[in-house]
């Protein structure tokens, strides 16, 4: 894919849960929310300081992230439904090695 985001701005992939609860019941797509979880396609380079220097962004490709329930705008490339939102959207970064560990 050739995008990449501009200052602050990070290009996301949700990420899709399961269609089935712990029980065996299976969810419509029109009764299931929209997830709050994806991971990190793309970032772009940071945002600019007071004195014009440009801060590098906490996240990468890759990570797999939380964020709000109305964060980002909608866009789609390649075929594929992505998140165009700032970092500053972003809640936090899950460890997926601490994640396996804790359950």
């Amino acid at each position: 894919m050739a995008f990449r985001p501009l200052g602050d701005r990070v290009l996301v992939k949700r990420v899709e849960e399961e269609e089935k609860t712990r029980g065996g019941i299976i969810i419509p797509d029109t009764a299931k929310e929209k997830p709050q979880e994806g991971e990190v396609i793309a970032v772009g380079p940071g945002a600019r300081d007071d004195s014009g220097k440009i801060q590098p962004l906490d996240v990468k490709s890759g990570d797999r992230i939380l964020f709000g329930k109305w964060s980002g705008t909608e866009v789609k490339l390649d075929g594929q439904d992505l998140l165009i939102m700032k970092e500053s959207d972003i809640l936090g970064v899950l460890d997926a090695d601490k994640a396996v560990k804790a359950a």
